[in-house]
Formats: structure tokens, C-alpha cells, sequence
């Protein structure tokens, strides 16, 4: 927020402005996918094969259900049906009932969710990934 003239508050926006479409391969959803950051503005201009949906935080509801829900609303809204992938960063209780509870909705909008069933090893850690090729 930010003072503009006679002392009035005005709030600044950090939502994607409203547009032409951009096209991109590989986007990943700003600020953990938490909701104060993306809208259905942000799928409905910012268009995407890919989208990395990270955030492992309930209490700060990361991934947010509504992130998630926007992305059905924006995608649409799209003139084509361009397959588009999720990628989850983590298996989270959110993304799990999303899943669930839109598969058939995912499915009309050609949304796949990419569930990974390989792990990658790298010192004391391991952790699941996936590979992409664009």
C-alpha cells in the first residue's frame, strides 16, 4: 500500500493485469500457489503446457484450493483445448481431494495432473521427481 495524493491509500496490484494471452512452455505458479498472488486473471492470460504447482504448507494454505480452481475457471475460458499438465512439487491433502473431486471437469478441460513415481537421491535426501522434455 501506498500513499497517493492527499494521504489517499491506494493499493498496489501484484495480480497479472488483464491482456492478450501469453504462451509459454513451463510456468511455475507464483508464491507457492498461494491465492493472494494468482487468480483466474493470472490462467487466463499467462497459458501454459506446463505448470508447477509447489507449496506444502496447509496452515498457510499452500497450494490453495482456490489457485487450483481458478485454473479450471481460466483455462476454460480458452479458445483452444491445449492439453495442459500439473506438476505438484509435493503430495499434498489439497491437491489429492482436487484431484479427486474435479477429475471429470480436468478431464473436459484436457488437465492432466503428473504424479511421479520416481525419486531422486542426492546426499542424505531423497525426494520424488519428474523429467520434462520440451
Amino acid at each position: 500500500v501506498s500513499k497517493g495524493p492527499g494521504n489517499t491509500k491506494v493499493a498496489k496490484s501484484t495480480a497479472v493485469p488483464p491482456g492478450p494471452p501469453v504462451y509459454l512452455d513451463l510456468v511455475y505458479i507464483p508464491n507457492h500457489s498461494n491465492r493472494k498472488n494468482v487468480d483466474v486473471e493470472f490462467f487466463k492470460t499467462v497459458r501454459s503446457s506446463y505448470y508447477v504447482v509447489s507449496g506444502n504448507d496447509s496452515a498457510a494454505e499452500e497450494p490453495s484450493r482456490a489457485v487450483l480452481d481458478s485454473l479450471l475457471e481460466g483455462k476454460a475460458q480458452w479458445e483452444s483445448n491445449m492439453q495442459v499438465t500439473l506438476i505438484p512439487t509435493h503430495d499434498s491433502e489439497v491437491m489429492r481431494e482436487w484431484y479427486q473431486e474435479t477429475h471429470e471437469k480436468q478431464q473436459d478441460l484436457n488437465i492432466m495432473v503428473l504424479a511421479s513415481s520416481s525419486t531422486v537421491v542426492m546426499q542424505d535426501e531423497s525426494f520424488p521427481a519428474c523429467k520434462i522434455e520440451l
